[in-house]
């Protein structure tokens, strides 16, 4: 950008008119699935960026879930929200149905996030626990891993961070 540019902000209007023609009930083609969380507010946040890059969650029916996605739901409409009541099961039904289902995880021969390409199919963004990971139970029903390579001291991301950077890319939106 060169020294004296005037920026102008684009208005609500604009911004408007240059997304989505109207709410879609499923966007089906992403999904975020975080089936092992630990903090509501990671949920609410990933909640956001879903919304963000046209995305659906998957949540577990644990009973405090709902309320942390409604604290995070800022929008004040529906979200698409898809509730699982067996994270294994799911995944395996996934997988039957022909989607690509991705884990976010630490792992040998794991993608870097910079070489993801986009989802060129419905593809299911499995995201583990902020502490232990994704089970080890799971790790048979991913298709892929991609990697957040960090150089700082810590070891992973939490959640709705490594869950809005993963989820941007596949969208095509980074």
């Amino acid at each position: 950008m060169s020294a004296g540019r005037s920026i102008r902000l684009r208005t609500p209007r604009e911004l408007r008119a240059s997304r989505r023609r109207r709410e879609h009930p499923c966007w089906d083609h992403l999904v975020a699935a975080p089936l092992w969380p630990l903090h509501g507010v990671n949920l609410g946040t990933l909640l956001r960026t879903c919304d963000a890059v046209g995305a659906c969650i998957a949540v577990p029916r644990f009973r405090w879930v709902p309320d942390a996605l409604d604290k995070g739901n800022t929008l004040r409409r529906p979200a698409c929200v898809h509730w699982v009541g067996n994270p294994l099961g799911w995944l395996a039904e996934q997988r039957a149905g022909g989607a690509h289902v991705l884990g976010v995880e630490l792992a040998e021969d794991a993608l870097r996030l910079a070489d993801l390409p986009a989802a060129r199919r419905r593809t299911v963004a499995v995201l583990g626990h902020e502490q232990s990971g994704i089970p080890p139970e799971a790790l048979d029903l991913l298709d892929d891993v991609v990697e957040i390579p960090m150089v700082g001291m810590g070891a992973s991301l939490n959640v709705a961070v490594a869950g809005s950077l993963v989820l941007y890319k596949l969208a095509g939106l980074a």
